[in-house]
């Protein structure tokens, strides 16, 4: 992670990340199919007993955003006349973040988030020229533009996003990717699709006092896509220096995200990247000595 001494931005996508986690709380595409009962009747005790379960914990992204460094400024852009977004307000303004008001989308306005929450970024950028993070928390491609921009002008940029309604292409935009579901403070969702997928990768413990909402089980692609991740980490570090070096783990670490910024061991279910080079051990060797932790690629 940079160092904490930043100055942070935080943009959050109200709206994406509210139905994104509804529909992974629910299943895919569960919003868009309770959207007029949500709508018409958000009061109906199934209806509020869905979106109590579906609730989106503010305070968990915000403390995430805030390890970078101070908040300077915290915006959330949605429909603050909407039922559903109206039940956030209180705790949104208790942490200081500016409720910005976008009326209900017309046909003439269908990315009116986007489109404002990206002119106001870009024109933080000149303001604020102290600014050195910037924070997205979105899931959706339109912001690919912006995040390049950001980068290009000199900021890091960090994505938030709900695993499995993110865009690769805003993940791999971003200098840094963090999955909502793994943020600490929030409980994971599990749904009937994550229930029925089986893995013989390290499992989750079970934690006491957890509801059924607990981390879902990584898939076996997402696994299979880790490992070679590392791989190609290592392999890249041994080019740059001797064949059998061994490397820092947490250069391998830098390594890996920079390859893909959605990279989190804690989203694979494990505590610490130590933890996720152990499970490797097939196919690299994990030296513990002291306070280092040196790896290397195991010989095939």
């Amino acid at each position: 992670m940079p160092e904490s001494s930043g100055r942070v931005a935080v943009y959050l996508d109200f709206d994406n990340i509210v139905i994104s986690w509804y529909d992974r709380v629910h299943g895919r595409n569960a919003y868009g199919k309770d959207r007029q009962r949500i709508t018409e009747n958000p009061h109906d005790t199934e209806v509020a007993e869905r979106l109590k379960q579906a609730t989106v914990e503010v305070g968990a992204i915000i403390d995430y955003a805030s390890s970078f460094g101070t908040l300077v400024l915290t915006r959330a852009y949605a429909d603050w006349s909407s039922p559903v977004n109206a039940e956030y307000r209180t705790q949104l303004v208790a942490r200081a973040v500016d409720l910005v008001q976008l009326f209900p989308a017309a046909a003439y306005a269908k990315n009116g988030a986007d489109i404002r929450l990206a002119v106001d970024a870009v024109e933080d950028m000149f303001r604020l020229p102290d600014l050195t993070h910037v924070v997205i928390v979105a899931g959706d491609s339109d912001y690919v533009p912006l995040a390049q921009r950001c980068k290009r002008l000199g900021r890091y940029v960090i994505g938030v996003g709900v695993a499995g309604s993110t865009a690769k292409s805003l993940a791999a935009a971003c200098d840094e990717f963090e999955s909502y579901d793994s943020l600490p403070g929030v409980t994971r969702a599990t749904t009937d699709a994550d229930d029925a997928v089986t893995t013989k990768d390290k499992p989750e413990p079970k934690t006491p006092g957890k509801t059924r909402r607990a981390r879902s089980t990584p898939k076996s692609d997402d696994q299979a896509e880790a490992t070679s991740l590392l791989v190609r980490a290592l392999r890249l570090g041994h080019d740059k220096a001797d064949a059998d070096e061994w490397l820092h783990a947490s250069a391998v670490k830098t390594q890996m995200r920079r390859m893909d910024p959605s990279f989190s061991e804690k989203a694979l279910g494990y505590r610490s990247f130590n933890d996720f080079l152990r499970s490797r051990d097939d196919v690299a060797e994990l030296e513990e000595s002291g306070h280092e932790r040196l790896v290397r690629l195991r010989e095939q």
